[in-house]
């Protein structure tokens, strides 16, 4: 087991990386408090590791309740939401108590959110399940729910107690999944650290062959660029915005297309790859740049088009981005492999062009 630290003064909390962790009840021990524990998880993800958790916090000392929430991006909204709530009061819950979030990244935004704001905020643990989730979305407090008009629009920041990072579960991750959680790998690079990148060219096979020791690899190095950009900027205020390359394009699509049709690392591959397309019309980055970013996105099995939607559609939805400032969409965008900034001063017209450049567009009939 490898153990990182993001540091945030009082309200640190470890990472833990490794096999076999969900059954440590030595790992959880240290976190709970005098009440119940509620383990939020899905369909899914229940019947292969519930009992699992279960046994591990029985052995911890802890009285656990389950709540099981239907799977997938359209369960991230109001109705699922309220039902945990529903779920927590009936069973009692107080402050003394804590949650866990068992699942992706769609439980653990989810179950995150609701310990914000039950009773006015109280703690949880991240169990992630998926590669997405143990990489990205499962370390640095950000906790959302969906809107019809933008994604994770409704949210809080709420740090976990803890992260526990059991790589073997994805074991029993879809292949669609894994891939998907690979965007998000790939991001990390992009943004932070050619050598990983490098090393990302290099071992995509092993990752998507399961190879342990490459997915700790992959998995720690992430956490480790994730929690240094989250130390020095909880609350996105400047450095942490980096960690959205891709993100702009990408909510746009799965809002434009209706949450679940992409998946979010699907959608985040698409994204990346026109933002590297618009950091070369913005003039940051070279055009060789670009084509390695498309290529290490294809070759994860991922997306380096976007669907085709109409480009005032993606403009519209854009418009509503978090990262938007003085009513102006800001843009991830790369100055080199390795390096990135947010720009809000590229055109409208150079976006549109990003845009058309990785869409398909439909051909138009043949002349008779």
């Amino acid at each position: 087991m490898q153990s990182l630290r993001v540091a945030l003064g009082n309200r640190s909390y470890p990472i833990h990386i490794g096999a076999g962790l969900i059954d440590q009840p030595a790992l959880y021990a240290p976190h709970l408090g005098s009440g119940k524990v509620a383990v939020v998880t899905n369909e899914v993800v229940a019947p292969l590791y519930l009992a699992r958790v279960r046994a591990a916090l029985a052995a911890a000392g802890a009285e656990s309740i389950e709540i099981v929430v239907p799977d997938g991006e359209t369960a991230k909204g109001w109705q699922t939401l309220d039902r945990v709530f529903d779920a927590l009061l009936a069973a009692r819950c107080g402050r003394d108590g804590v949650i866990v979030a068992l699942g992706g990244g769609v439980v653990g935004d989810l179950a995150g959110f609701a310990a914000a704001v039950y009773l006015r905020g109280v703690p949880f643990i991240q169990v992630p399940t998926t590669l997405l989730a143990q990489v990205d979305s499962s370390v640095g407090g950000k906790t959302a729910i969906n809107h019809a008009r933008g994604k994770n629009m409704i949210g809080a920041f709420h740090q976990p107690l803890a992260v526990i990072a059991d790589v073997a579960t994805l074991d029993t991750l879809p292949e669609r999944e894994l891939r998907a959680g690979l965007a998000e790998v790939i991001k990390h690079g992009f943004v932070l650290d050619a050598a990983f990148v490098a090393w990302l060219e290099a071992n995509v096979g092993a990752l998507l062959a399961r190879e342990r020791a490459a997915l700790e690899r992959a998995v720690q190095r992430c956490c480790e660029l994730k929690a240094d950009v989250v130390a020095a900027d909880e609350r996105e205020a400047g450095l942490r915005a980096v960690l959205n390359f891709g993100h702009t394009f990408g909510h746009a699509i799965e809002t434009g297309l209706g949450y679940g049709a992409w998946l979010h690392g699907e959608a985040v591959a698409a994204g990346m790859a026109m933002a590297a397309e618009l950091s070369v019309r913005a003039g940051l980055l070279e055009a060789d740049a670009a084509r390695r970013v498309r290529a290490l996105i294809a070759r994860a099995g991922l997306p380096a088009h976007g669907p085709e939607l109409p480009v005032e559609r993606y403009l519209e939805l854009m418009a509503v981005d978090k990262k938007a400032a003085r009513g102006r969409t800001r843009f991830v965008l790369l100055e080199a492999i390795g390096c990135a900034a947010l720009r809000d001063d590229v055109s409208e017209r150079a976006v549109c062009e990003a845009i058309l450049a990785c869409t398909p567009r439909t051909p138009a009939p043949a002349a008779r």
